[in-house]
């Protein structure tokens, strides 16, 4: 049985700031930030958005693409590592938000920032063995970062959502490969409101070993080579890993310019790689074929092969594109982005 997407949306807030207003309130080298990081603004969540409105509109733009029928999804899952509640599944918020029949299962998921591609996978197998028709599975994030630290620069906000099923598909997963490891490079404990990080830890051997190690599983599962894919898209905590992984891998700047959104999104953590495989679907033709390997602290990825069918050209205008999502911006100072985020606690 075939497996894959039937259809996907985006979501994300309008509200940026760039990494030289974050800079200049640290007394910062704002240059010598945005060019290491490659990322030169963020975006940020409204006063009233948050993992669950973000999601929603996600969940709500990939239903309206396709123009799908929301009684016929068996289960939604939301992965994040900034639910809303300790307590209370933001799953079910989406679930009703969208029209779903209660006759579902629902479950939210936590994996730092690979959540949202393992539900993508319970969703796979649900849809294979028959069980439900359709599954979504939702990435999103208000990702948090410590005032100060290097996570500040780039911690973003923004959902996508995959609807997957076995009919009218617009991308064919032809096989996923997971690689997975206790390797503590990123946390937060419970009641902490920021996570701590292990610096450059987090790149080796957590973000290099685990990607590599999963895209060169699935390229061996399946007998394929970098070059027999358009394009790749990686997971993107800044601008720099996901090129260096990706030239580390053997594909080209071709091969994963399309995707890149971090530059002037920032890293929405469970939302990163399937926003950048949104903005492939955007301008994908039938026949290409896309590597996507995600990236979750704690640590592991999950890798993905797909190939687009003729549907994608149909449905693609149906919803607001990541190009579209992106172009809409009202740029913040730092007070009004503290506000914003609650960094200023009484």
């Amino acid at each position: 049985m075939t497996v894959g997407i039937v259809s996907y949306g985006v979501y994300i807030p309008r509200y940026r700031i760039k990494v030289s207003e974050i800079a200049k309130v640290w007394n910062a080298d704002a240059e010598g930030i945005a060019g290491g990081l490659r990322v030169q603004e963020k975006s940020v969540p409204d006063m009233d958005e948050d993992t669950a409105t973000i999601a929603v509109e996600a969940a709500r733009n990939a239903s309206c693409r396709a123009e799908v029928d929301t009684s016929r999804i068996g289960a939604i899952y939301v992965g994040s590592e900034s639910h809303p509640y300790a307590v209370k599944p933001t799953g079910t918020i989406v679930a009703d938000a969208i029209g779903a029949a209660p006759n579902l299962t629902v479950a939210d998921l936590e994996f730092a920032c690979k959540a949202g591609t393992a539900g993508i996978q319970a969703c796979m197998g649900l849809v294979e063995s028959g069980r439900i028709d359709l599954g979504l599975a939702v990435g999103a994030d208000v990702a948090q970062g410590a005032p100060g630290d290097t996570l500040e620069y780039t911690a973003a906000a923004g959902g996508a959502a995959y609807l997957i099923g076995k009919d009218s598909l617009i991308a064919e997963i032809e096989d996923m490969f997971s690689f997975t490891t206790d390797t503590p490079d990123f946390w937060r404990r419970e009641g902490m409101p920021y996570p701590e990080h292990g610096g450059r830890f987090t790149g080796e051997p957590a973000y290099f070993k685990h990607i590599t190690s999963a895209a060169r599983g699935l390229l061996e599962k399946l007998g394929t080579v970098p070059e027999d894919y358009d394009y790749a898209v990686f997971h993107q905590p800044n601008g720099k890993f996901p090129r260096r992984v990706a030239a580390s891998l053997g594909f080209t700047k071709e091969q994963i310019a399309p995707g890149i959104v971090v530059t002037t999104l920032g890293n929405t953590y469970s939302a990163s790689c399937m926003i950048g495989l949104a903005a492939i679907l955007d301008i994908a033709s039938a026949g290409d074929r896309i590597f996507m390997t995600s990236f979750g602290s704690g640590a592991g990825s999950d890798a993905f092969s797909l190939k687009v069918t003729d549907r994608l050209a149909e449905i693609r205008n149906g919803a607001p594109s990541v190009a579209d999502l992106l172009s809409e911006k009202i740029y913040i100072d730092y007070a009004t982005y503290a506000k914003h985020k609650g960094k200023i606690r009484l």
